[in-house]
């Protein structure tokens, strides 16, 4: 029996008008929405998801980021500090910058790094300048 929050396996299936159709722990159809993938997604390819809801007409909605608000903040705010990491502490990217260069950098939404980059801020890891992130040398 599935819970909501459970992380599951994945196989991809075909690509619909709504996203991507899945299958749960090899036995149970589901749905991942294509406004949820951020990555290159092929149909065979197995991945790491979580359920997000059980729906009344006994379909279950997937993603591939952990549900729950802590859970999706942490693994944001870890990608953007990996990635800070890589570039030497700069990140040539700002809460200005458009969703399209946020999705080519770091595979999240634009709202999801506000809200990393945010958390960030505010434990005085990283500093909001002009035209990029930068990694707070402590």
């Amino acid at each position: 029996m599935l819970q909501e929050g459970q992380e599951v396996d994945l196989i991809i299936g075909v690509r619909t008008h709504l996203g991507y159709t899945v299958l749960i722990n090899e036995e149970i159809e589901g749905l991942l929405y294509k406004n949820e993938v951020f990555t290159e997604l092929e149909e065979g390819m197995h991945v790491k998801g979580y359920v997000k809801k059980l729906r009344e007409d006994e379909k279950v909605d997937v993603s591939l980021q952990p549900q729950g608000f802590k859970n999706v903040i942490d693994a944001d705010v870890t990608k953007v500090l990996e990635k800070l990491k890589q570039k030497d502490g700069v990140l040539l990217l700002t809460d200005k910058s458009s969703p399209e260069a946020v999705k080519f950098q770091l595979q999240m939404s634009k709202k999801a790094f506000k809200r990393a980059i945010g958390t960030l801020y505010k434990q005085r890891v990283i500093s909001l300048e002009k035209d990029c992130i930068r990694l707070i040398q402590k």
